[in-house]
């Protein structure tokens, strides 16, 4: 997830562009940059780390007055966030400048052709390869438009491209698949931003654009055609939000906004990891697949919610490998003297990847000789640069304390991972784990329909404004999800909230039911016959003695309702990958009623994003 903004108009296009770079700075802060179009050529700065820096090499060098130019504030992808790396990237004559969000998959052909065919590529980005193939077709064309209408058929994957061309200085053009792009409409000038935080001080109408589409402005006019140039229309509406609402994309908190984003976020964390037929690749793993057929025994270490991940991983793993999988803390790790050896792999999950007792904890297994594999958000970041492996999760910036899309791709990259170890090992069948990622495919339509019910988990929220404590109970892969909505509470709402495997409540947490108290249930699916049976017991018993339950099971599971006080229908998906689906209704019910109480969801009180000390 980056922040685009392009602009062609009356003002100077480097005030217009460094202001809505600011404002959408929360999309990406590896690095930043800028390119204009000034007197027949492009000028360009961009500097890794925080705008700041751009700012101040701006300050230092100022680039000649322009009046039409592209920027981006970028959260790395491919290639570590440096100078470098940094958009925007240039064709080779310098002639075309380009910015990108998303992540083009077939890039790594793409770049062998044009390697191929002598060009100097000096950065490790896929973008490079867009700005390379748009001024070579370009150059043929003699159009901007027909030329990124030309390479958009050939890319594959999710992205947004922003372009300028040095010998056009009137017109800026841009093309979305899969990734967010909106056009803002002005007097004498026109806007493109990766949302309306880019330009909504100068403008509040605004143009969005559907699937396939690209978008030519100029200071006057506005076209839009498909990929093939056949003309097509945008939706046009106005934004009523204030400036700080746009910057959360209209919500009022960014982890409501967050919450939302999980349908985006989860196709980006599949992007490029299989093949049509459903091999998996996983170009990020540089641990041999001798070396992982080797493995005996995997150690998943987290902390806080990546632990509750790690803990949904054993199920996969264990189940499609039958490797034997331990989820630990990772503060607890290395103080216990675990036994590793070089045939043990650990799996070290981090949204940050700077989490001090985790980065302890690989470094400990590294000294034991266990290979380790990190599951980060962050490129670049010192986990991932400290293990052997990485798999990049692909949330983008995630700016509330408490974790929600960050967990939802980590669980993502845990099920890629037990499916890859599956193909490498054989321990399944090439159409089961195409069967499987065909599944997760269909994740993204499944949160959005949790999603689009929101109202439903709201009330509920409305409805328990009083409560002192809350209750979550969960079978299988579900206790993960019952552990991981008690701490949501915990840290947004500060109130009394405990998750349970629900096979322990005659072993003791059964003395807490009380008269009306809510307590959460999540019903494994139909498919899974005994627990599904056993975990309707347990909610039989607790109902028995007062409590209201609140059952989370799959829609046309008839034999919950009975015992249902409230029902949330999930929709229906194998039981490993309910906890995708189940999860989203706890999140959603935690910052309604933080935000009822009167909370800063946002930053909850006595809580940091990242924890960097041990």
């Amino acid at each position: 997830m980056c922040g685009i903004v392009g602009y062609v108009g009356e003002q100077s296009a480097s005030g217009i562009i460094i202001e809505g770079l600011r404002r959408m700075e929360y999309r990406g802060y590896d690095s930043a940059g800028i390119a204009m179009i000034s007197e027949g050529s492009i000028v360009s700065d961009k500097k890794a780390g925080k705008l700041a820096n751009l700012v101040d090499s701006l300050a230092e060098n100022p680039l000649p007055k322009a009046q039409i130019g592209i920027g981006h504030t970028r959260w790395a992808t491919h290639g570590p966030p440096n100078d470098v790396n940094a958009h925007p990237h240039l064709g080779q004559q310098r002639r075309v400048a380009v910015v990108h969000n998303g992540i083009i998959e077939n890039f790594t052909t793409l770049r062998e052709e044009l390697e191929s065919d002598n060009a100097d590529l000096i950065s490790e980005t896929d973008t490079e390869i867009a700005a390379h193939l748009l001024e070579r077709t370009v150059a043929e064309t003699g159009d901007l438009t027909t030329a990124m209408q030309q390479v958009c058929r050939r890319l594959e994957g999710a992205f947004t491209l922003v372009a300028i061309d040095a010998n056009d200085p009137e017109r800026v053009v841009a093309a979305r698949r899969n990734s967010p792009l909106v056009v803002g409409l002005g007097q004498g000038e026109n806007f493109l931003g990766s949302d309306v935080a880019a330009f909504i001080e100068h403008t509040r109408d605004a143009l969005e654009l559907a699937q396939d589409q690209v978008v030519t402005i100029t200071r006057d006019s506005v076209e839009v055609t498909d990929f093939d140039g056949t003309p097509a229309t945008g939706k046009q509406y106005y934004v009523d939000w204030d400036l700080s609402a746009a910057e959360k994309g209209g919500y009022d908190w960014f982890m409501r906004k967050e919450i939302f984003e999980q349908p985006e976020v989860i196709s980006d964390a599949l992007l490029g990891r299989h093949t049509p037929e459903g091999t998996l690749q996983l170009d990020e793993v540089r641990i041999s697949e001798g070396e992982l057929r080797d493995v005996d025994r995997i150690v998943v270490i987290g902390c806080g919610t990546a632990h509750y991940a790690g803990l949904v991983a054993k199920y996969a793993i264990e189940h499609w490998t039958r490797i034997p999988c331990e989820v630990e803390l990772a503060h607890e790790f290395r103080y216990r003297d675990p036994i590793l050896t070089r045939n043990t792999l650990v799996v070290a999950i981090s949204q940050s990847g700077e989490t001090a007792d985790t980065l302890m904890a690989i470094r400990y297994a590294r000294q034991q000789r266990a290979k380790v594999l990190a599951i980060c958000n962050t490129n670049g970041s010192t986990i991932p640069r400290e293990s052997d492996a990485v798999i990049y999760t692909h949330a983008g910036p995630e700016i509330a304390v408490a974790s929600t899309k960050g967990l939802i791709t980590q669980l993502i990259a845990c099920y890629v991972l037990g499916l890859y170890l599956a193909q490498v090992r054989g321990t399944l069948y090439g159409d089961e784990i195409a069967n499987t990622i065909s599944a997760l495919g269909q994740m993204p339509d499944k949160v959005q329909a949790v999603l689009d019910d929101a109202e439903t988990v709201y009330q509920l929220a409305r409805d328990h404004i009083d409560a002192s404590s809350i209750l979550f109970l969960g079978r299988h892969a579900g206790y993960p999800v019952a552990l991981e909505g008690a701490l949501k509470l915990k840290e947004l709402a500060y109130i009394h909230a405990e998750g349970f495997a629900a096979g322990e409540l005659k072993h003791g947490p059964i003395a807490l039911i009380k008269e009306g108290l809510p307590v959460f249930c999540v019903v494994p699916p139909k498919g899974r016959d005994q627990l599904h049976d056993k975990m309707i017991s347990a909610i039989q018993e607790i109902r028995a003695r007062g409590a209201k339950t609140i059952v989370l099971a799959e829609a046309g599971d008839d034999s919950v309702k009975p015992f249902a006080d409230e029902l949330i229908e999930l929709p229906v998906v194998p039981t490993i990958l309910q906890p995708v689906v189940a999860l989203i209704p706890l999140q959603l019910f935690a910052c309604e009623l933080a935000t009822l109480l009167g909370n800063d969801v946002d930053q909850p009180r006595n809580l940091a994003k990242s924890v960097t000390v041990e």
